[in-house]
């Protein structure tokens, strides 16, 4: 818990340098809300050098950071990690180097805390991982999309990393299973993406002449009755890119419940399906030290196999 007593006063090591200083405090003080760490920076208690300061200041080697002591109430606390994710998270990580940790994220956890989620992926690694300074997303998945999720542990692996995003030096490859049976020669979606608040605030995307330019590669893999097995390769990263892309040409993903069919409905429940059926199977990135190219690939759950077992049986 990000409880203490007493004024902290915490010096940046060189490791440390470059990080925001919303990201610093997060990652020190376990168990405190974003909300919160924003809510003591924007008040003046939290000082660097002596002065105030701003979430999104970056800090240096040598610099000084004044926290506050923190009382935190049940409901704003950032839930403590259970033994089972501990055990879960434990055993998802794929790979892991000087510069980065891969995991493959299961399905339903979320990567970030916030709007209703006590603790996400983020804050339960920065809890296990005490031996870590550093901690970042270098990029993010849906809460129901399970697969590889790429974490930088230095300022400078997430700045190298987040530059071979930028330049489409990174490969993304997803598993989705859709509904209906995939048109020959159908290889490429293109269709721009925007995205707006349903009535009751929840957050979604539709196609709109306005929206983003958005694209993604669809290859089949598996041609079942009703359902076929794709890899999805978004081109461009938009939020649920390869949902809506999918839907909008008739194939909504089986178990998406923001985007999916009442038949597609009917066909998860035949064939036992309980969550979103979309995995990031691979990802390619250039290391941040060597600038070799490291692929790493997660294996379907259990759930997932099992629902391509049925379907094959059928």
């Amino acid at each position: 818990m990000a409880e203490g007593r007493e004024v902290q006063w915490l010096d940046i090591s060189e490791h440390q340098a470059g990080q925001r200083l919303d990201n610093f405090l997060l990652a020190r003080l376990k168990g405190a809300p974003r909300s919160l760490i924003y809510r003591i920076v924007r008040r003046g208690e939290v000082r660097v050098n002596g002065g105030r300061a701003r979430a999104d200041q970056r800090l240096v080697s040598g610099d000084r950071v004044r926290v506050p002591p923190l009382r935190l109430s049940p409901e704003e606390a950032v839930q403590e990690v259970s033994d089972n994710l501990k055990n879960l998270l434990a055993g998802s990580v794929l790979s892991e180097s000087r510069d980065w940790l891969v995991i493959n994220k299961p399905s339903g956890l979320a990567v970030h805390g916030g709007s209703g989620v006590k603790i996400g992926l983020i804050e339960a690694l920065r809890q296990i991982r005490e031996d870590l300074d550093f901690l970042e997303l270098v990029h993010r998945l849906d809460r129901d999309t399970s697969g590889v999720l790429l974490l930088a542990k230095s300022r400078d692996a997430l700045l190298s990393l987040n530059n071979a995003m930028r330049s489409k030096q990174m490969d993304k490859r997803y598993l989705a299973l859709v509904q209906g049976k995939w048109p020959p020669r159908r290889d490429f979606v293109s269709a721009p993406l925007e995205r707006f608040e349903a009535g009751n605030g929840e957050r979604r995307v539709r196609v709109a002449s306005n929206g983003k330019r958005s694209r993604t590669r669809f290859a089949l893999q598996e041609q079942f009755g009703e359902a076929a097995l794709m890899e999805a390769e978004p081109i461009t990263g938009r939020t649920h890119q390869i949902r809506v892309h999918a839907a909008h040409l008739g194939h909504a993903l089986l178990g998406d419940v923001k985007y999916g069919t009442r038949r597609g409905e009917q066909l998860s429940r035949a064939v036992g399906l309980e969550r979103l059926f979309l995995h990031a199977q691979a990802l390619t990135f250039p290391d941040p030290r060597s600038g070799r190219a490291i692929t790493l690939k997660a294996p379907l759950d259990d759930e997932l196999k099992q629902v391509l077992e049925r379907l094959r049986a059928h």
